[in-house]
């Protein structure tokens, strides 16, 4: 019974933290695109009102992964992962994929843009929840356990490299060797993926202009400061100019067309400077609290599906929220990773928020 009080009490606390953070999320969408929405489609709310709307929607697909039964999150893990896997190729058919960014992340159905990508990632955590509930007793097995486990992974990464989506590739590379390390895989085989990894990673960024470009961009951003380094730069400016307290909700002076992509990617940025350090303090805090609580919530869980899927679900979300801080800080190269809960953009939303309900789902059945 005491058991059951905390995990109901971390239910509550962690919902807190999503519904908080998508909230503040909704504030500066508005405050950090009004200018730009106003300039662009005449109307300060316009992209206000689009993430209102996703917001609903993602509410929605909410309440339906809190209540599926978990033997059909089970039965159907393989299915929906080679499902969103399909989706997420047919962006590279002309005709199918939209290309924005110069990336073909989307697929325009119905008059509405769609990033099949997003619940790729959903689908592949379940995947590997199944995975290792059904492959418990053979982890440790190189050909049985680990170069299956592989295999999926690449075939996943083939597909977000192709668009590209190299900053994915390494959100779900990192939170996997996590989940292989808590799974208790070789130590070994865990080393030798690594040796292989990093000369591997070096020649996918060498082979490719852009991202060579992201990486000299990143060591001396001044080096081009009115082209490829101008972007992190009026990040910084940003973020310096709200100092201790902030210049004030809705008085950024960067969303003036100064920071592009500023209520997408460089959302954490109008933050700061409105927010200040304070307020920038807090943000980090809320995905600290998330982390904690979810990780509370996931140790509550008996089954190794339940366990495994809502620890990639827990790290995925607090590491592409690291990475994203990390980007707009200039502590790591740009990556093209939205903010979670915060960022515009619906199928991401969309995505997180069936994460969080799945979450809470499989606690709400330790609770049974």
């Amino acid at each position: 019974m005491v058991i059951k009080n905390y995990v109901r009490r971390d239910m509550r606390i962690f919902l807190s933290v999503v519904a908080l953070l998508t909230a503040i999320g909704l504030l500066f969408v508005y405050s950090s695109s009004s200018v730009f929405a106003l300039e662009k489609f005449g109307a300060a709310h316009y992209f206000l009102i689009r993430q209102f709307v996703y917001v609903l929607a993602a509410l929605c697909v909410f309440i339906v992964c809190a209540h599926v039964p978990i033997a059909w999150c089970r039965r159907l893990a393989p299915y929906a992962f080679l499902g969103s896997l399909a989706l997420t190729i047919l962006t590279l058919v002309p005709g199918l994929g939209l290309r924005c960014h110069g990336s073909n992340r989307w697929l325009y159905i119905a008059g509405m843009s769609v990033q099949p990508s997003e619940f790729l990632k959903v689908a592949l955590f379940m995947y590997i929840g199944f995975f290792l509930e059904k492959k418990k007793g053979a982890v440790r097995s190189l050909w049985y356990g680990y170069v299956p486990f592989l295999c999926i992974l690449g075939i996943t990464f083939v597909a977000l490299l192709k668009q590209p989506d190299f900053g994915s590739v390494v959100t779900i590379f990192i939170t996997a060797g996590i989940i292989f390390f808590v799974a208790n895989f070789k130590m070994s085989h865990l080393l030798t993926t690594l040796a292989v990894t990093l000369p591997l990673a070096v020649v996918l960024i060498v082979s490719k202009a852009y991202r060579m470009n992201r990486i000299l961009i990143f060591l001396n951003p001044w080096s081009d400061p009115q082209g490829r380094g101008f972007q992190i730069i009026q990040s910084l400016i940003a973020i310096g100019s709200g100092r201790v307290w902030g210049l004030g909700i809705s008085n950024s002076k960067q969303k003036f067309f100064y920071l592009p992509m500023q209520h997408t990617d460089f959302i954490f940025p109008i933050i700061a400077e409105e927010m200040g350090f304070v307020g920038s303090i807090g943000i980090l805090l809320l995905f600290f609290l998330f982390l904690w609580f979810g990780l509370r919530l996931t140790l509550a869980m008996k089954q190794p599906f339940t366990f495994f899927t809502s620890l990639g679900f827990v790290i995925f979300i607090t590491l592409q929220a690291v990475i994203n801080i990390m980007v707009a800080t200039g502590l790591l190269p740009t990556k093209g990773l939205g903010l979670p809960f915060m960022s515009y953009g619906g199928s991401a939303l969309m995505a997180v928020f069936a994460m969080v309900g799945f979450i809470i789902n499989f606690a709400r059945r330790e609770l049974s």
